[in-house]
């Protein structure tokens, strides 16, 4: 490893040796693992040649439409096939990928369109009715669904020369909520994904015969670096996953030989209810990642108890780290059930007070996380860039410790989110969609704990006047937050009030008290 200058600003611990690119990893994947399975989905099979000739028909036929190096392409695709097809061609020609999940609705689709100004979106052929018009997103001229795919591919087009790029260029752009409400687009470079991809490969010791199952979102963070870049990296298979369902996923784990998973904790937990779990041989199975919420004692022994050559690695990240930051060391995860590891090779962590100045070992502070896998920034939002970077390091919210060893753990959330099974829900964003439905006074949202998800989604709600049938007003407030809100964003349950919320003498709504009201 060496100490590198890179974005200007930041001097920062590299992998001396390293890929160029995305797009290189997969190359290099290609050229030694030509007939060895890339993509599994459904019983359909494409070795890395395979995958590689349908991603080079695609960029000749995004080429041939005037996509090009630097132009923003929305994809609004689900775990399957086409999503690693679509993603490599876009690399191929330098063009940026922009994955936004499918349970987004048509306001957020037409905000992210809108903010990176996309020139294109592929999406599912279900998802058409949530593309937007064109008068909401002017600059989307081409909007291409998955069916129309493989007659693109099949015209005759000139194959584009790969584009050349720079380690430092977008490659992709995901969006994440932000405290206003609106989404921001982190940047993740080449150089952060070829990182996060390397940081896998060595902390998981990942190898060429590594199967990993894709379960989690491909347009995820997750998914798209620590599943698909990872597997690229070292020429393994990525199983693709449409539908995450405890009992076939077992049997697929099984049948598909699968070595490596990274998953929330809710969905081992539901590998454990399976009575295929027990039928199974999943002996192959040796590496089992998870991140995004806490993995209860409980579940880590029980796994420990059917699955003895499963190791479990809690991972610590974020999209704005292009995933991973900490890791447990293998065979230290239930004598640190408490942590999420330590930093990884390239990962700087520092605990931090509210006036930017570092804590003592133990104490409790802000993390903050730098490192060539942090992005640069925000897309065309330098107000958000500059309130939450300081010298390359990036103020991740949580509040957290690093002990004397070097392990940190994470206690709380500094900012005003919620957890839901790993997928992170702003509640400031929900209380502008409900304050949105006709007589509102306030509303707040909190979290519910839930012993499988972490946290549900609930809210605080404070109308002009009382509904005269609560279910009917709860019916309708529903259907109006899931036309503007990815359903796991919508509210589960609500309280309503017949006074105003809780508030301190500031003025902030006193959201402990409604916490602790449920």
């Amino acid at each position: 490893m060496r100490c590198e200058a890179l974005y200007g600003d930041r001097i920062v611990r590299c992998f001396a040796e390293r890929p160029k690119s995305l797009y290189a990893m997969f190359e290099q994947a290609r050229a030694t693992r030509a007939q060895h399975d890339a993509i599994v989905c459904e019983g359909r099979r494409w070795n890395y040649a395979l995958n590689g000739e349908a991603s080079d028909r695609l960029a000749g036929a995004f080429a041939a439409r005037g996509i090009a190096k630097g132009d923003r392409v929305l994809m609004l695709v689900g775990n399957r096939p086409e999503f690693l097809f679509v993603l490599l061609a876009l690399q191929r020609i330098g063009a940026i990928a922009v994955p936004v999940g499918i349970r987004e609705q048509c306001p957020g689709l037409a905000y992210i369109a809108n903010q990176c100004g996309a020139k294109a979106i592929v999406h599912d052929d279900a998802l058409t009715e949530r593309v937007p018009e064109n008068g909401e997103v002017p600059e989307l001229r081409q909007r291409i669904t998955v069916s129309q795919l493989a007659a693109l591919a099949a015209e005759p087009h000139e194959l584009p020369a790969p584009a050349s790029t720079v380690e430092t260029d977008v490659a992709v752009i995901l969006y994440t909520s932000g405290t206003t409400g609106f989404p921001k687009g982190a940047l993740l470079t080449h150089l952060s994904i070829v990182h996060s991809a390397m940081h896998f490969q060595a902390c998981m010791s990942l190898q060429a015969e590594d199967r990993s199952a894709l379960a989690v979102p491909a347009s995820h963070v997750t998914g798209l670096v620590a599943i698909i870049a990872a597997m690229w990296r070292v020429g393994g298979a990525v199983i693709v996953v449409p539908e995450f369902k405890a009992e076939p996923f077992v049997q697929l784990l099984a049948q598909e030989r699968v070595t490596h998973t990274l998953m929330v904790p809710a969905m081992y937990q539901l590998c454990l209810l399976s009575d295929e779990l027990a039928r199974e041989d999943l002996s192959r199975w040796r590496i089992g990642g998870y991140g995004g919420a806490p993995m209860p004692v409980a579940t880590i022994d029980a796994l420990a108890g059917r699955l003895p050559g499963l190791t479990l690695l809690n991972t610590y990240g974020a999209t704005e780290t292009t995933s991973p930051t900490t890791m447990i060391p293998a065979g230290l995860t239930r004598a640190h059930a408490d942590s999420v590891g330590v930093p990884l090779p390239a990962a700087e962590v520092r605990v931090m007070d509210d006036e930017g100045r570092e804590v003592a070992p133990g104490e409790t502070g802000e993390i903050w996380i730098g490192g060539p896998m942090v992005v640069p920034g925000y897309w065309n939002n330098p107000e958000a860039t500059a309130a939450s970077f300081t010298a390359g390091f990036w103020h991740s919210g949580d509040l957290g410790s690093i002990d004397a060893q070097g392990f940190v753990r994470v206690f709380d959330r500094k900012k005003d989110m919620l957890n839901r099974g790993g997928y992170k829900v702003y509640s400031v964003e929900v209380e502008n969609v409900l304050m949105g439905f006709a007589g509102m006074v306030e509303a707040a949202v909190v979290g519910k704990p839930c012993p499988v998800l972490g946290e549900r989604v609930h809210a605080f709600i404070y109308p002009n006047s009382p509904p005269a049938d609560v279910a009917v007003a709860e019916a309708a407030l529903r259907r109006h937050c899931e036309e503007r809100l990815a359903d796991y964003k919508v509210p589960e349950s609500f309280t309503w009030s017949a006074e105003p919320l809780p508030r301190n003498a500031n003025g902030k709504l006193m959201k402990r008290l409604m916490r602790a009201r449920i």
